[in-house]
């Protein structure tokens, strides 16, 4: 039945003809964007497993993928977010051109005060009749400068403790009172903003979730964000698959202290990708839970030994750079153009989507069972908190 839905689709759309875009709307409409959804919103209420024979029979015809590089932040975070606890009438508003890449989203969530701890965030929504207005500011917004949607975490009372005071909303990014701009990294380009809002207004059926529970909320698209950051769906995908193909490809570079090197990371990148293929089946009966903070902790660790493996193997070229003219690109491309872009780029892997320390604490408290840290502002109200 999948295989003849797949077959149906390619024959009234044929890839080569139609625009990627019409494609993937029909593909959504057909219940093949995500078979593990709902029926009407991109599923058919399959095993997610199934998702993966799918994407197999359209790539052997050709067909167009959504663009991940530049929408992974709606692909991976909003929409299962948008699933799991949006209304009807935001599945139905959002998703599809969420999927067709028409509406690219970003993530207003970390704060000049609130990085690491997104509890703490200070960004303020105030509710007048059915409309919220929302003052603060934002930072480390990968994407916001071609964003046209984005999923935001807000204060929403201070009169409680800090992970109960936090609502959780979606907004349009082409509000007058909304700016964006640029934080040039240590490659050279901007891919990070800072966004301010101010007076921005939000209609309240664009809340996910009740009033005060963004924490909640929030957990789920961060718990979704680390799985999709940290797995890789085929075997030697990311950096061991770039430097495992160069390593094969210029025996000069090779030694015995090198070659067990770099077995080592081939082996850990290969248990954190069947790993990630253990989480991605819980999303069957629920969402993944606090492991996803150890695959992206993994990968964080992954990314920056192996580019520093691939730069003792290759120093000439490592010590090149192609490219240091300030521009915003428009995806995130952890690979990048060479040794020594990916080196560069791969020390940002440590702090976005959870810092490393952070990421231990959670490892440590919440799939460990460890004692967790003293907490001096646990219980009290937000407004009390020494800031």
């Amino acid at each position: 039945m999948l295989r003849q839905r797949v077959d149906e689709l390619l024959a009234t759309y044929d890839p080569a003809t139609v625009s990627a875009t019409e494609f993937l709307g029909a593909r959504f409409d057909a219940g093949l964007a995500w078979v593990h959804f709902p029926e009407g919103h991109g599923g058919l209420g399959l095993p997610q497993e199934y998702n993966e024979d799918v994407a197999n029979w359209l790539a052997e015809a050709g067909a167009p993928e959504p663009d991940r590089s530049r929408n992974g932040i709606g692909l991976g975070m909003v929409a299962p977010t948008i699933m799991a606890i949006g209304t009807k009438e935001q599945q139905e508003k959002y998703l599809r051109p969420l999927y067709t890449c028409e509406e690219i989203w970003c993530q207003l969530f970390s704060e000049p005060g609130a990085g690491s701890d997104l509890a703490a965030v200070a960004t303020k929504a105030v509710l007048s009749g059915d409309t919220w207005t929302v003052d603060g500011q934002k930072v480390w917004t990968s994407g916001a400068h071609h964003a046209k949607r984005a999923i935001l975490v807000a204060r929403t009372d201070i009169e409680v403790p800090k992970h109960a005071g936090m609502t959780y909303f979606l907004v349009d990014m082409e509000d007058p009172g909304i700016e964006v701009r640029p934080l040039r990294q240590i490659t050279g380009e901007a891919e990070f903003n800072e966004v301010f809002l101010n007076g921005v207004k939000i209609p309240d059926a664009d809340r996910v979730g009740e009033t005060g529970e963004g924490w909640k909320v929030a957990t789920t698209t961060l718990n979704n964000e680390r799985v999709a950051i940290g797995s890789g769906a085929d075997r030697e995908a990311g950096h061991i698959g770039v430097l495992a193909e160069k390593w094969r490809k210029y025996p000069a570079i090779r030694s015995e202290a090198a070659y067990h090197e770099l077995m080592h990371w081939w082996i850990e990148a290969e248990v954190t990708r069947l790993t990630g293929e253990r989480l991605r089946q819980q999303l069957e009966v629920g969402q993944p839970g606090p492991e996803g903070s150890a695959m992206k902790l993994a990968f964080a660790t992954q990314a920056q030994a192996i580019t520093g493996l691939a730069i003792e193997l290759d120093p000439d070229h490592g010590l090149l750079y192609d490219d240091w003219t300030m521009h915003r690109p428009d995806s995130t491309d952890f690979l990048g153009r060479d040794v020594g872009f990916r080196y560069l780029r791969a020390k940002g892997n440590s702090l976005e989507g959870g810092s490393s320390e952070i990421l231990r604490n959670v490892v440590a408290e919440r799939v460990l069972g460890l004692p967790a840290e003293q907490r001096l502002d646990k219980g009290i109200p937000f407004k009390d908190v020494p800031r």
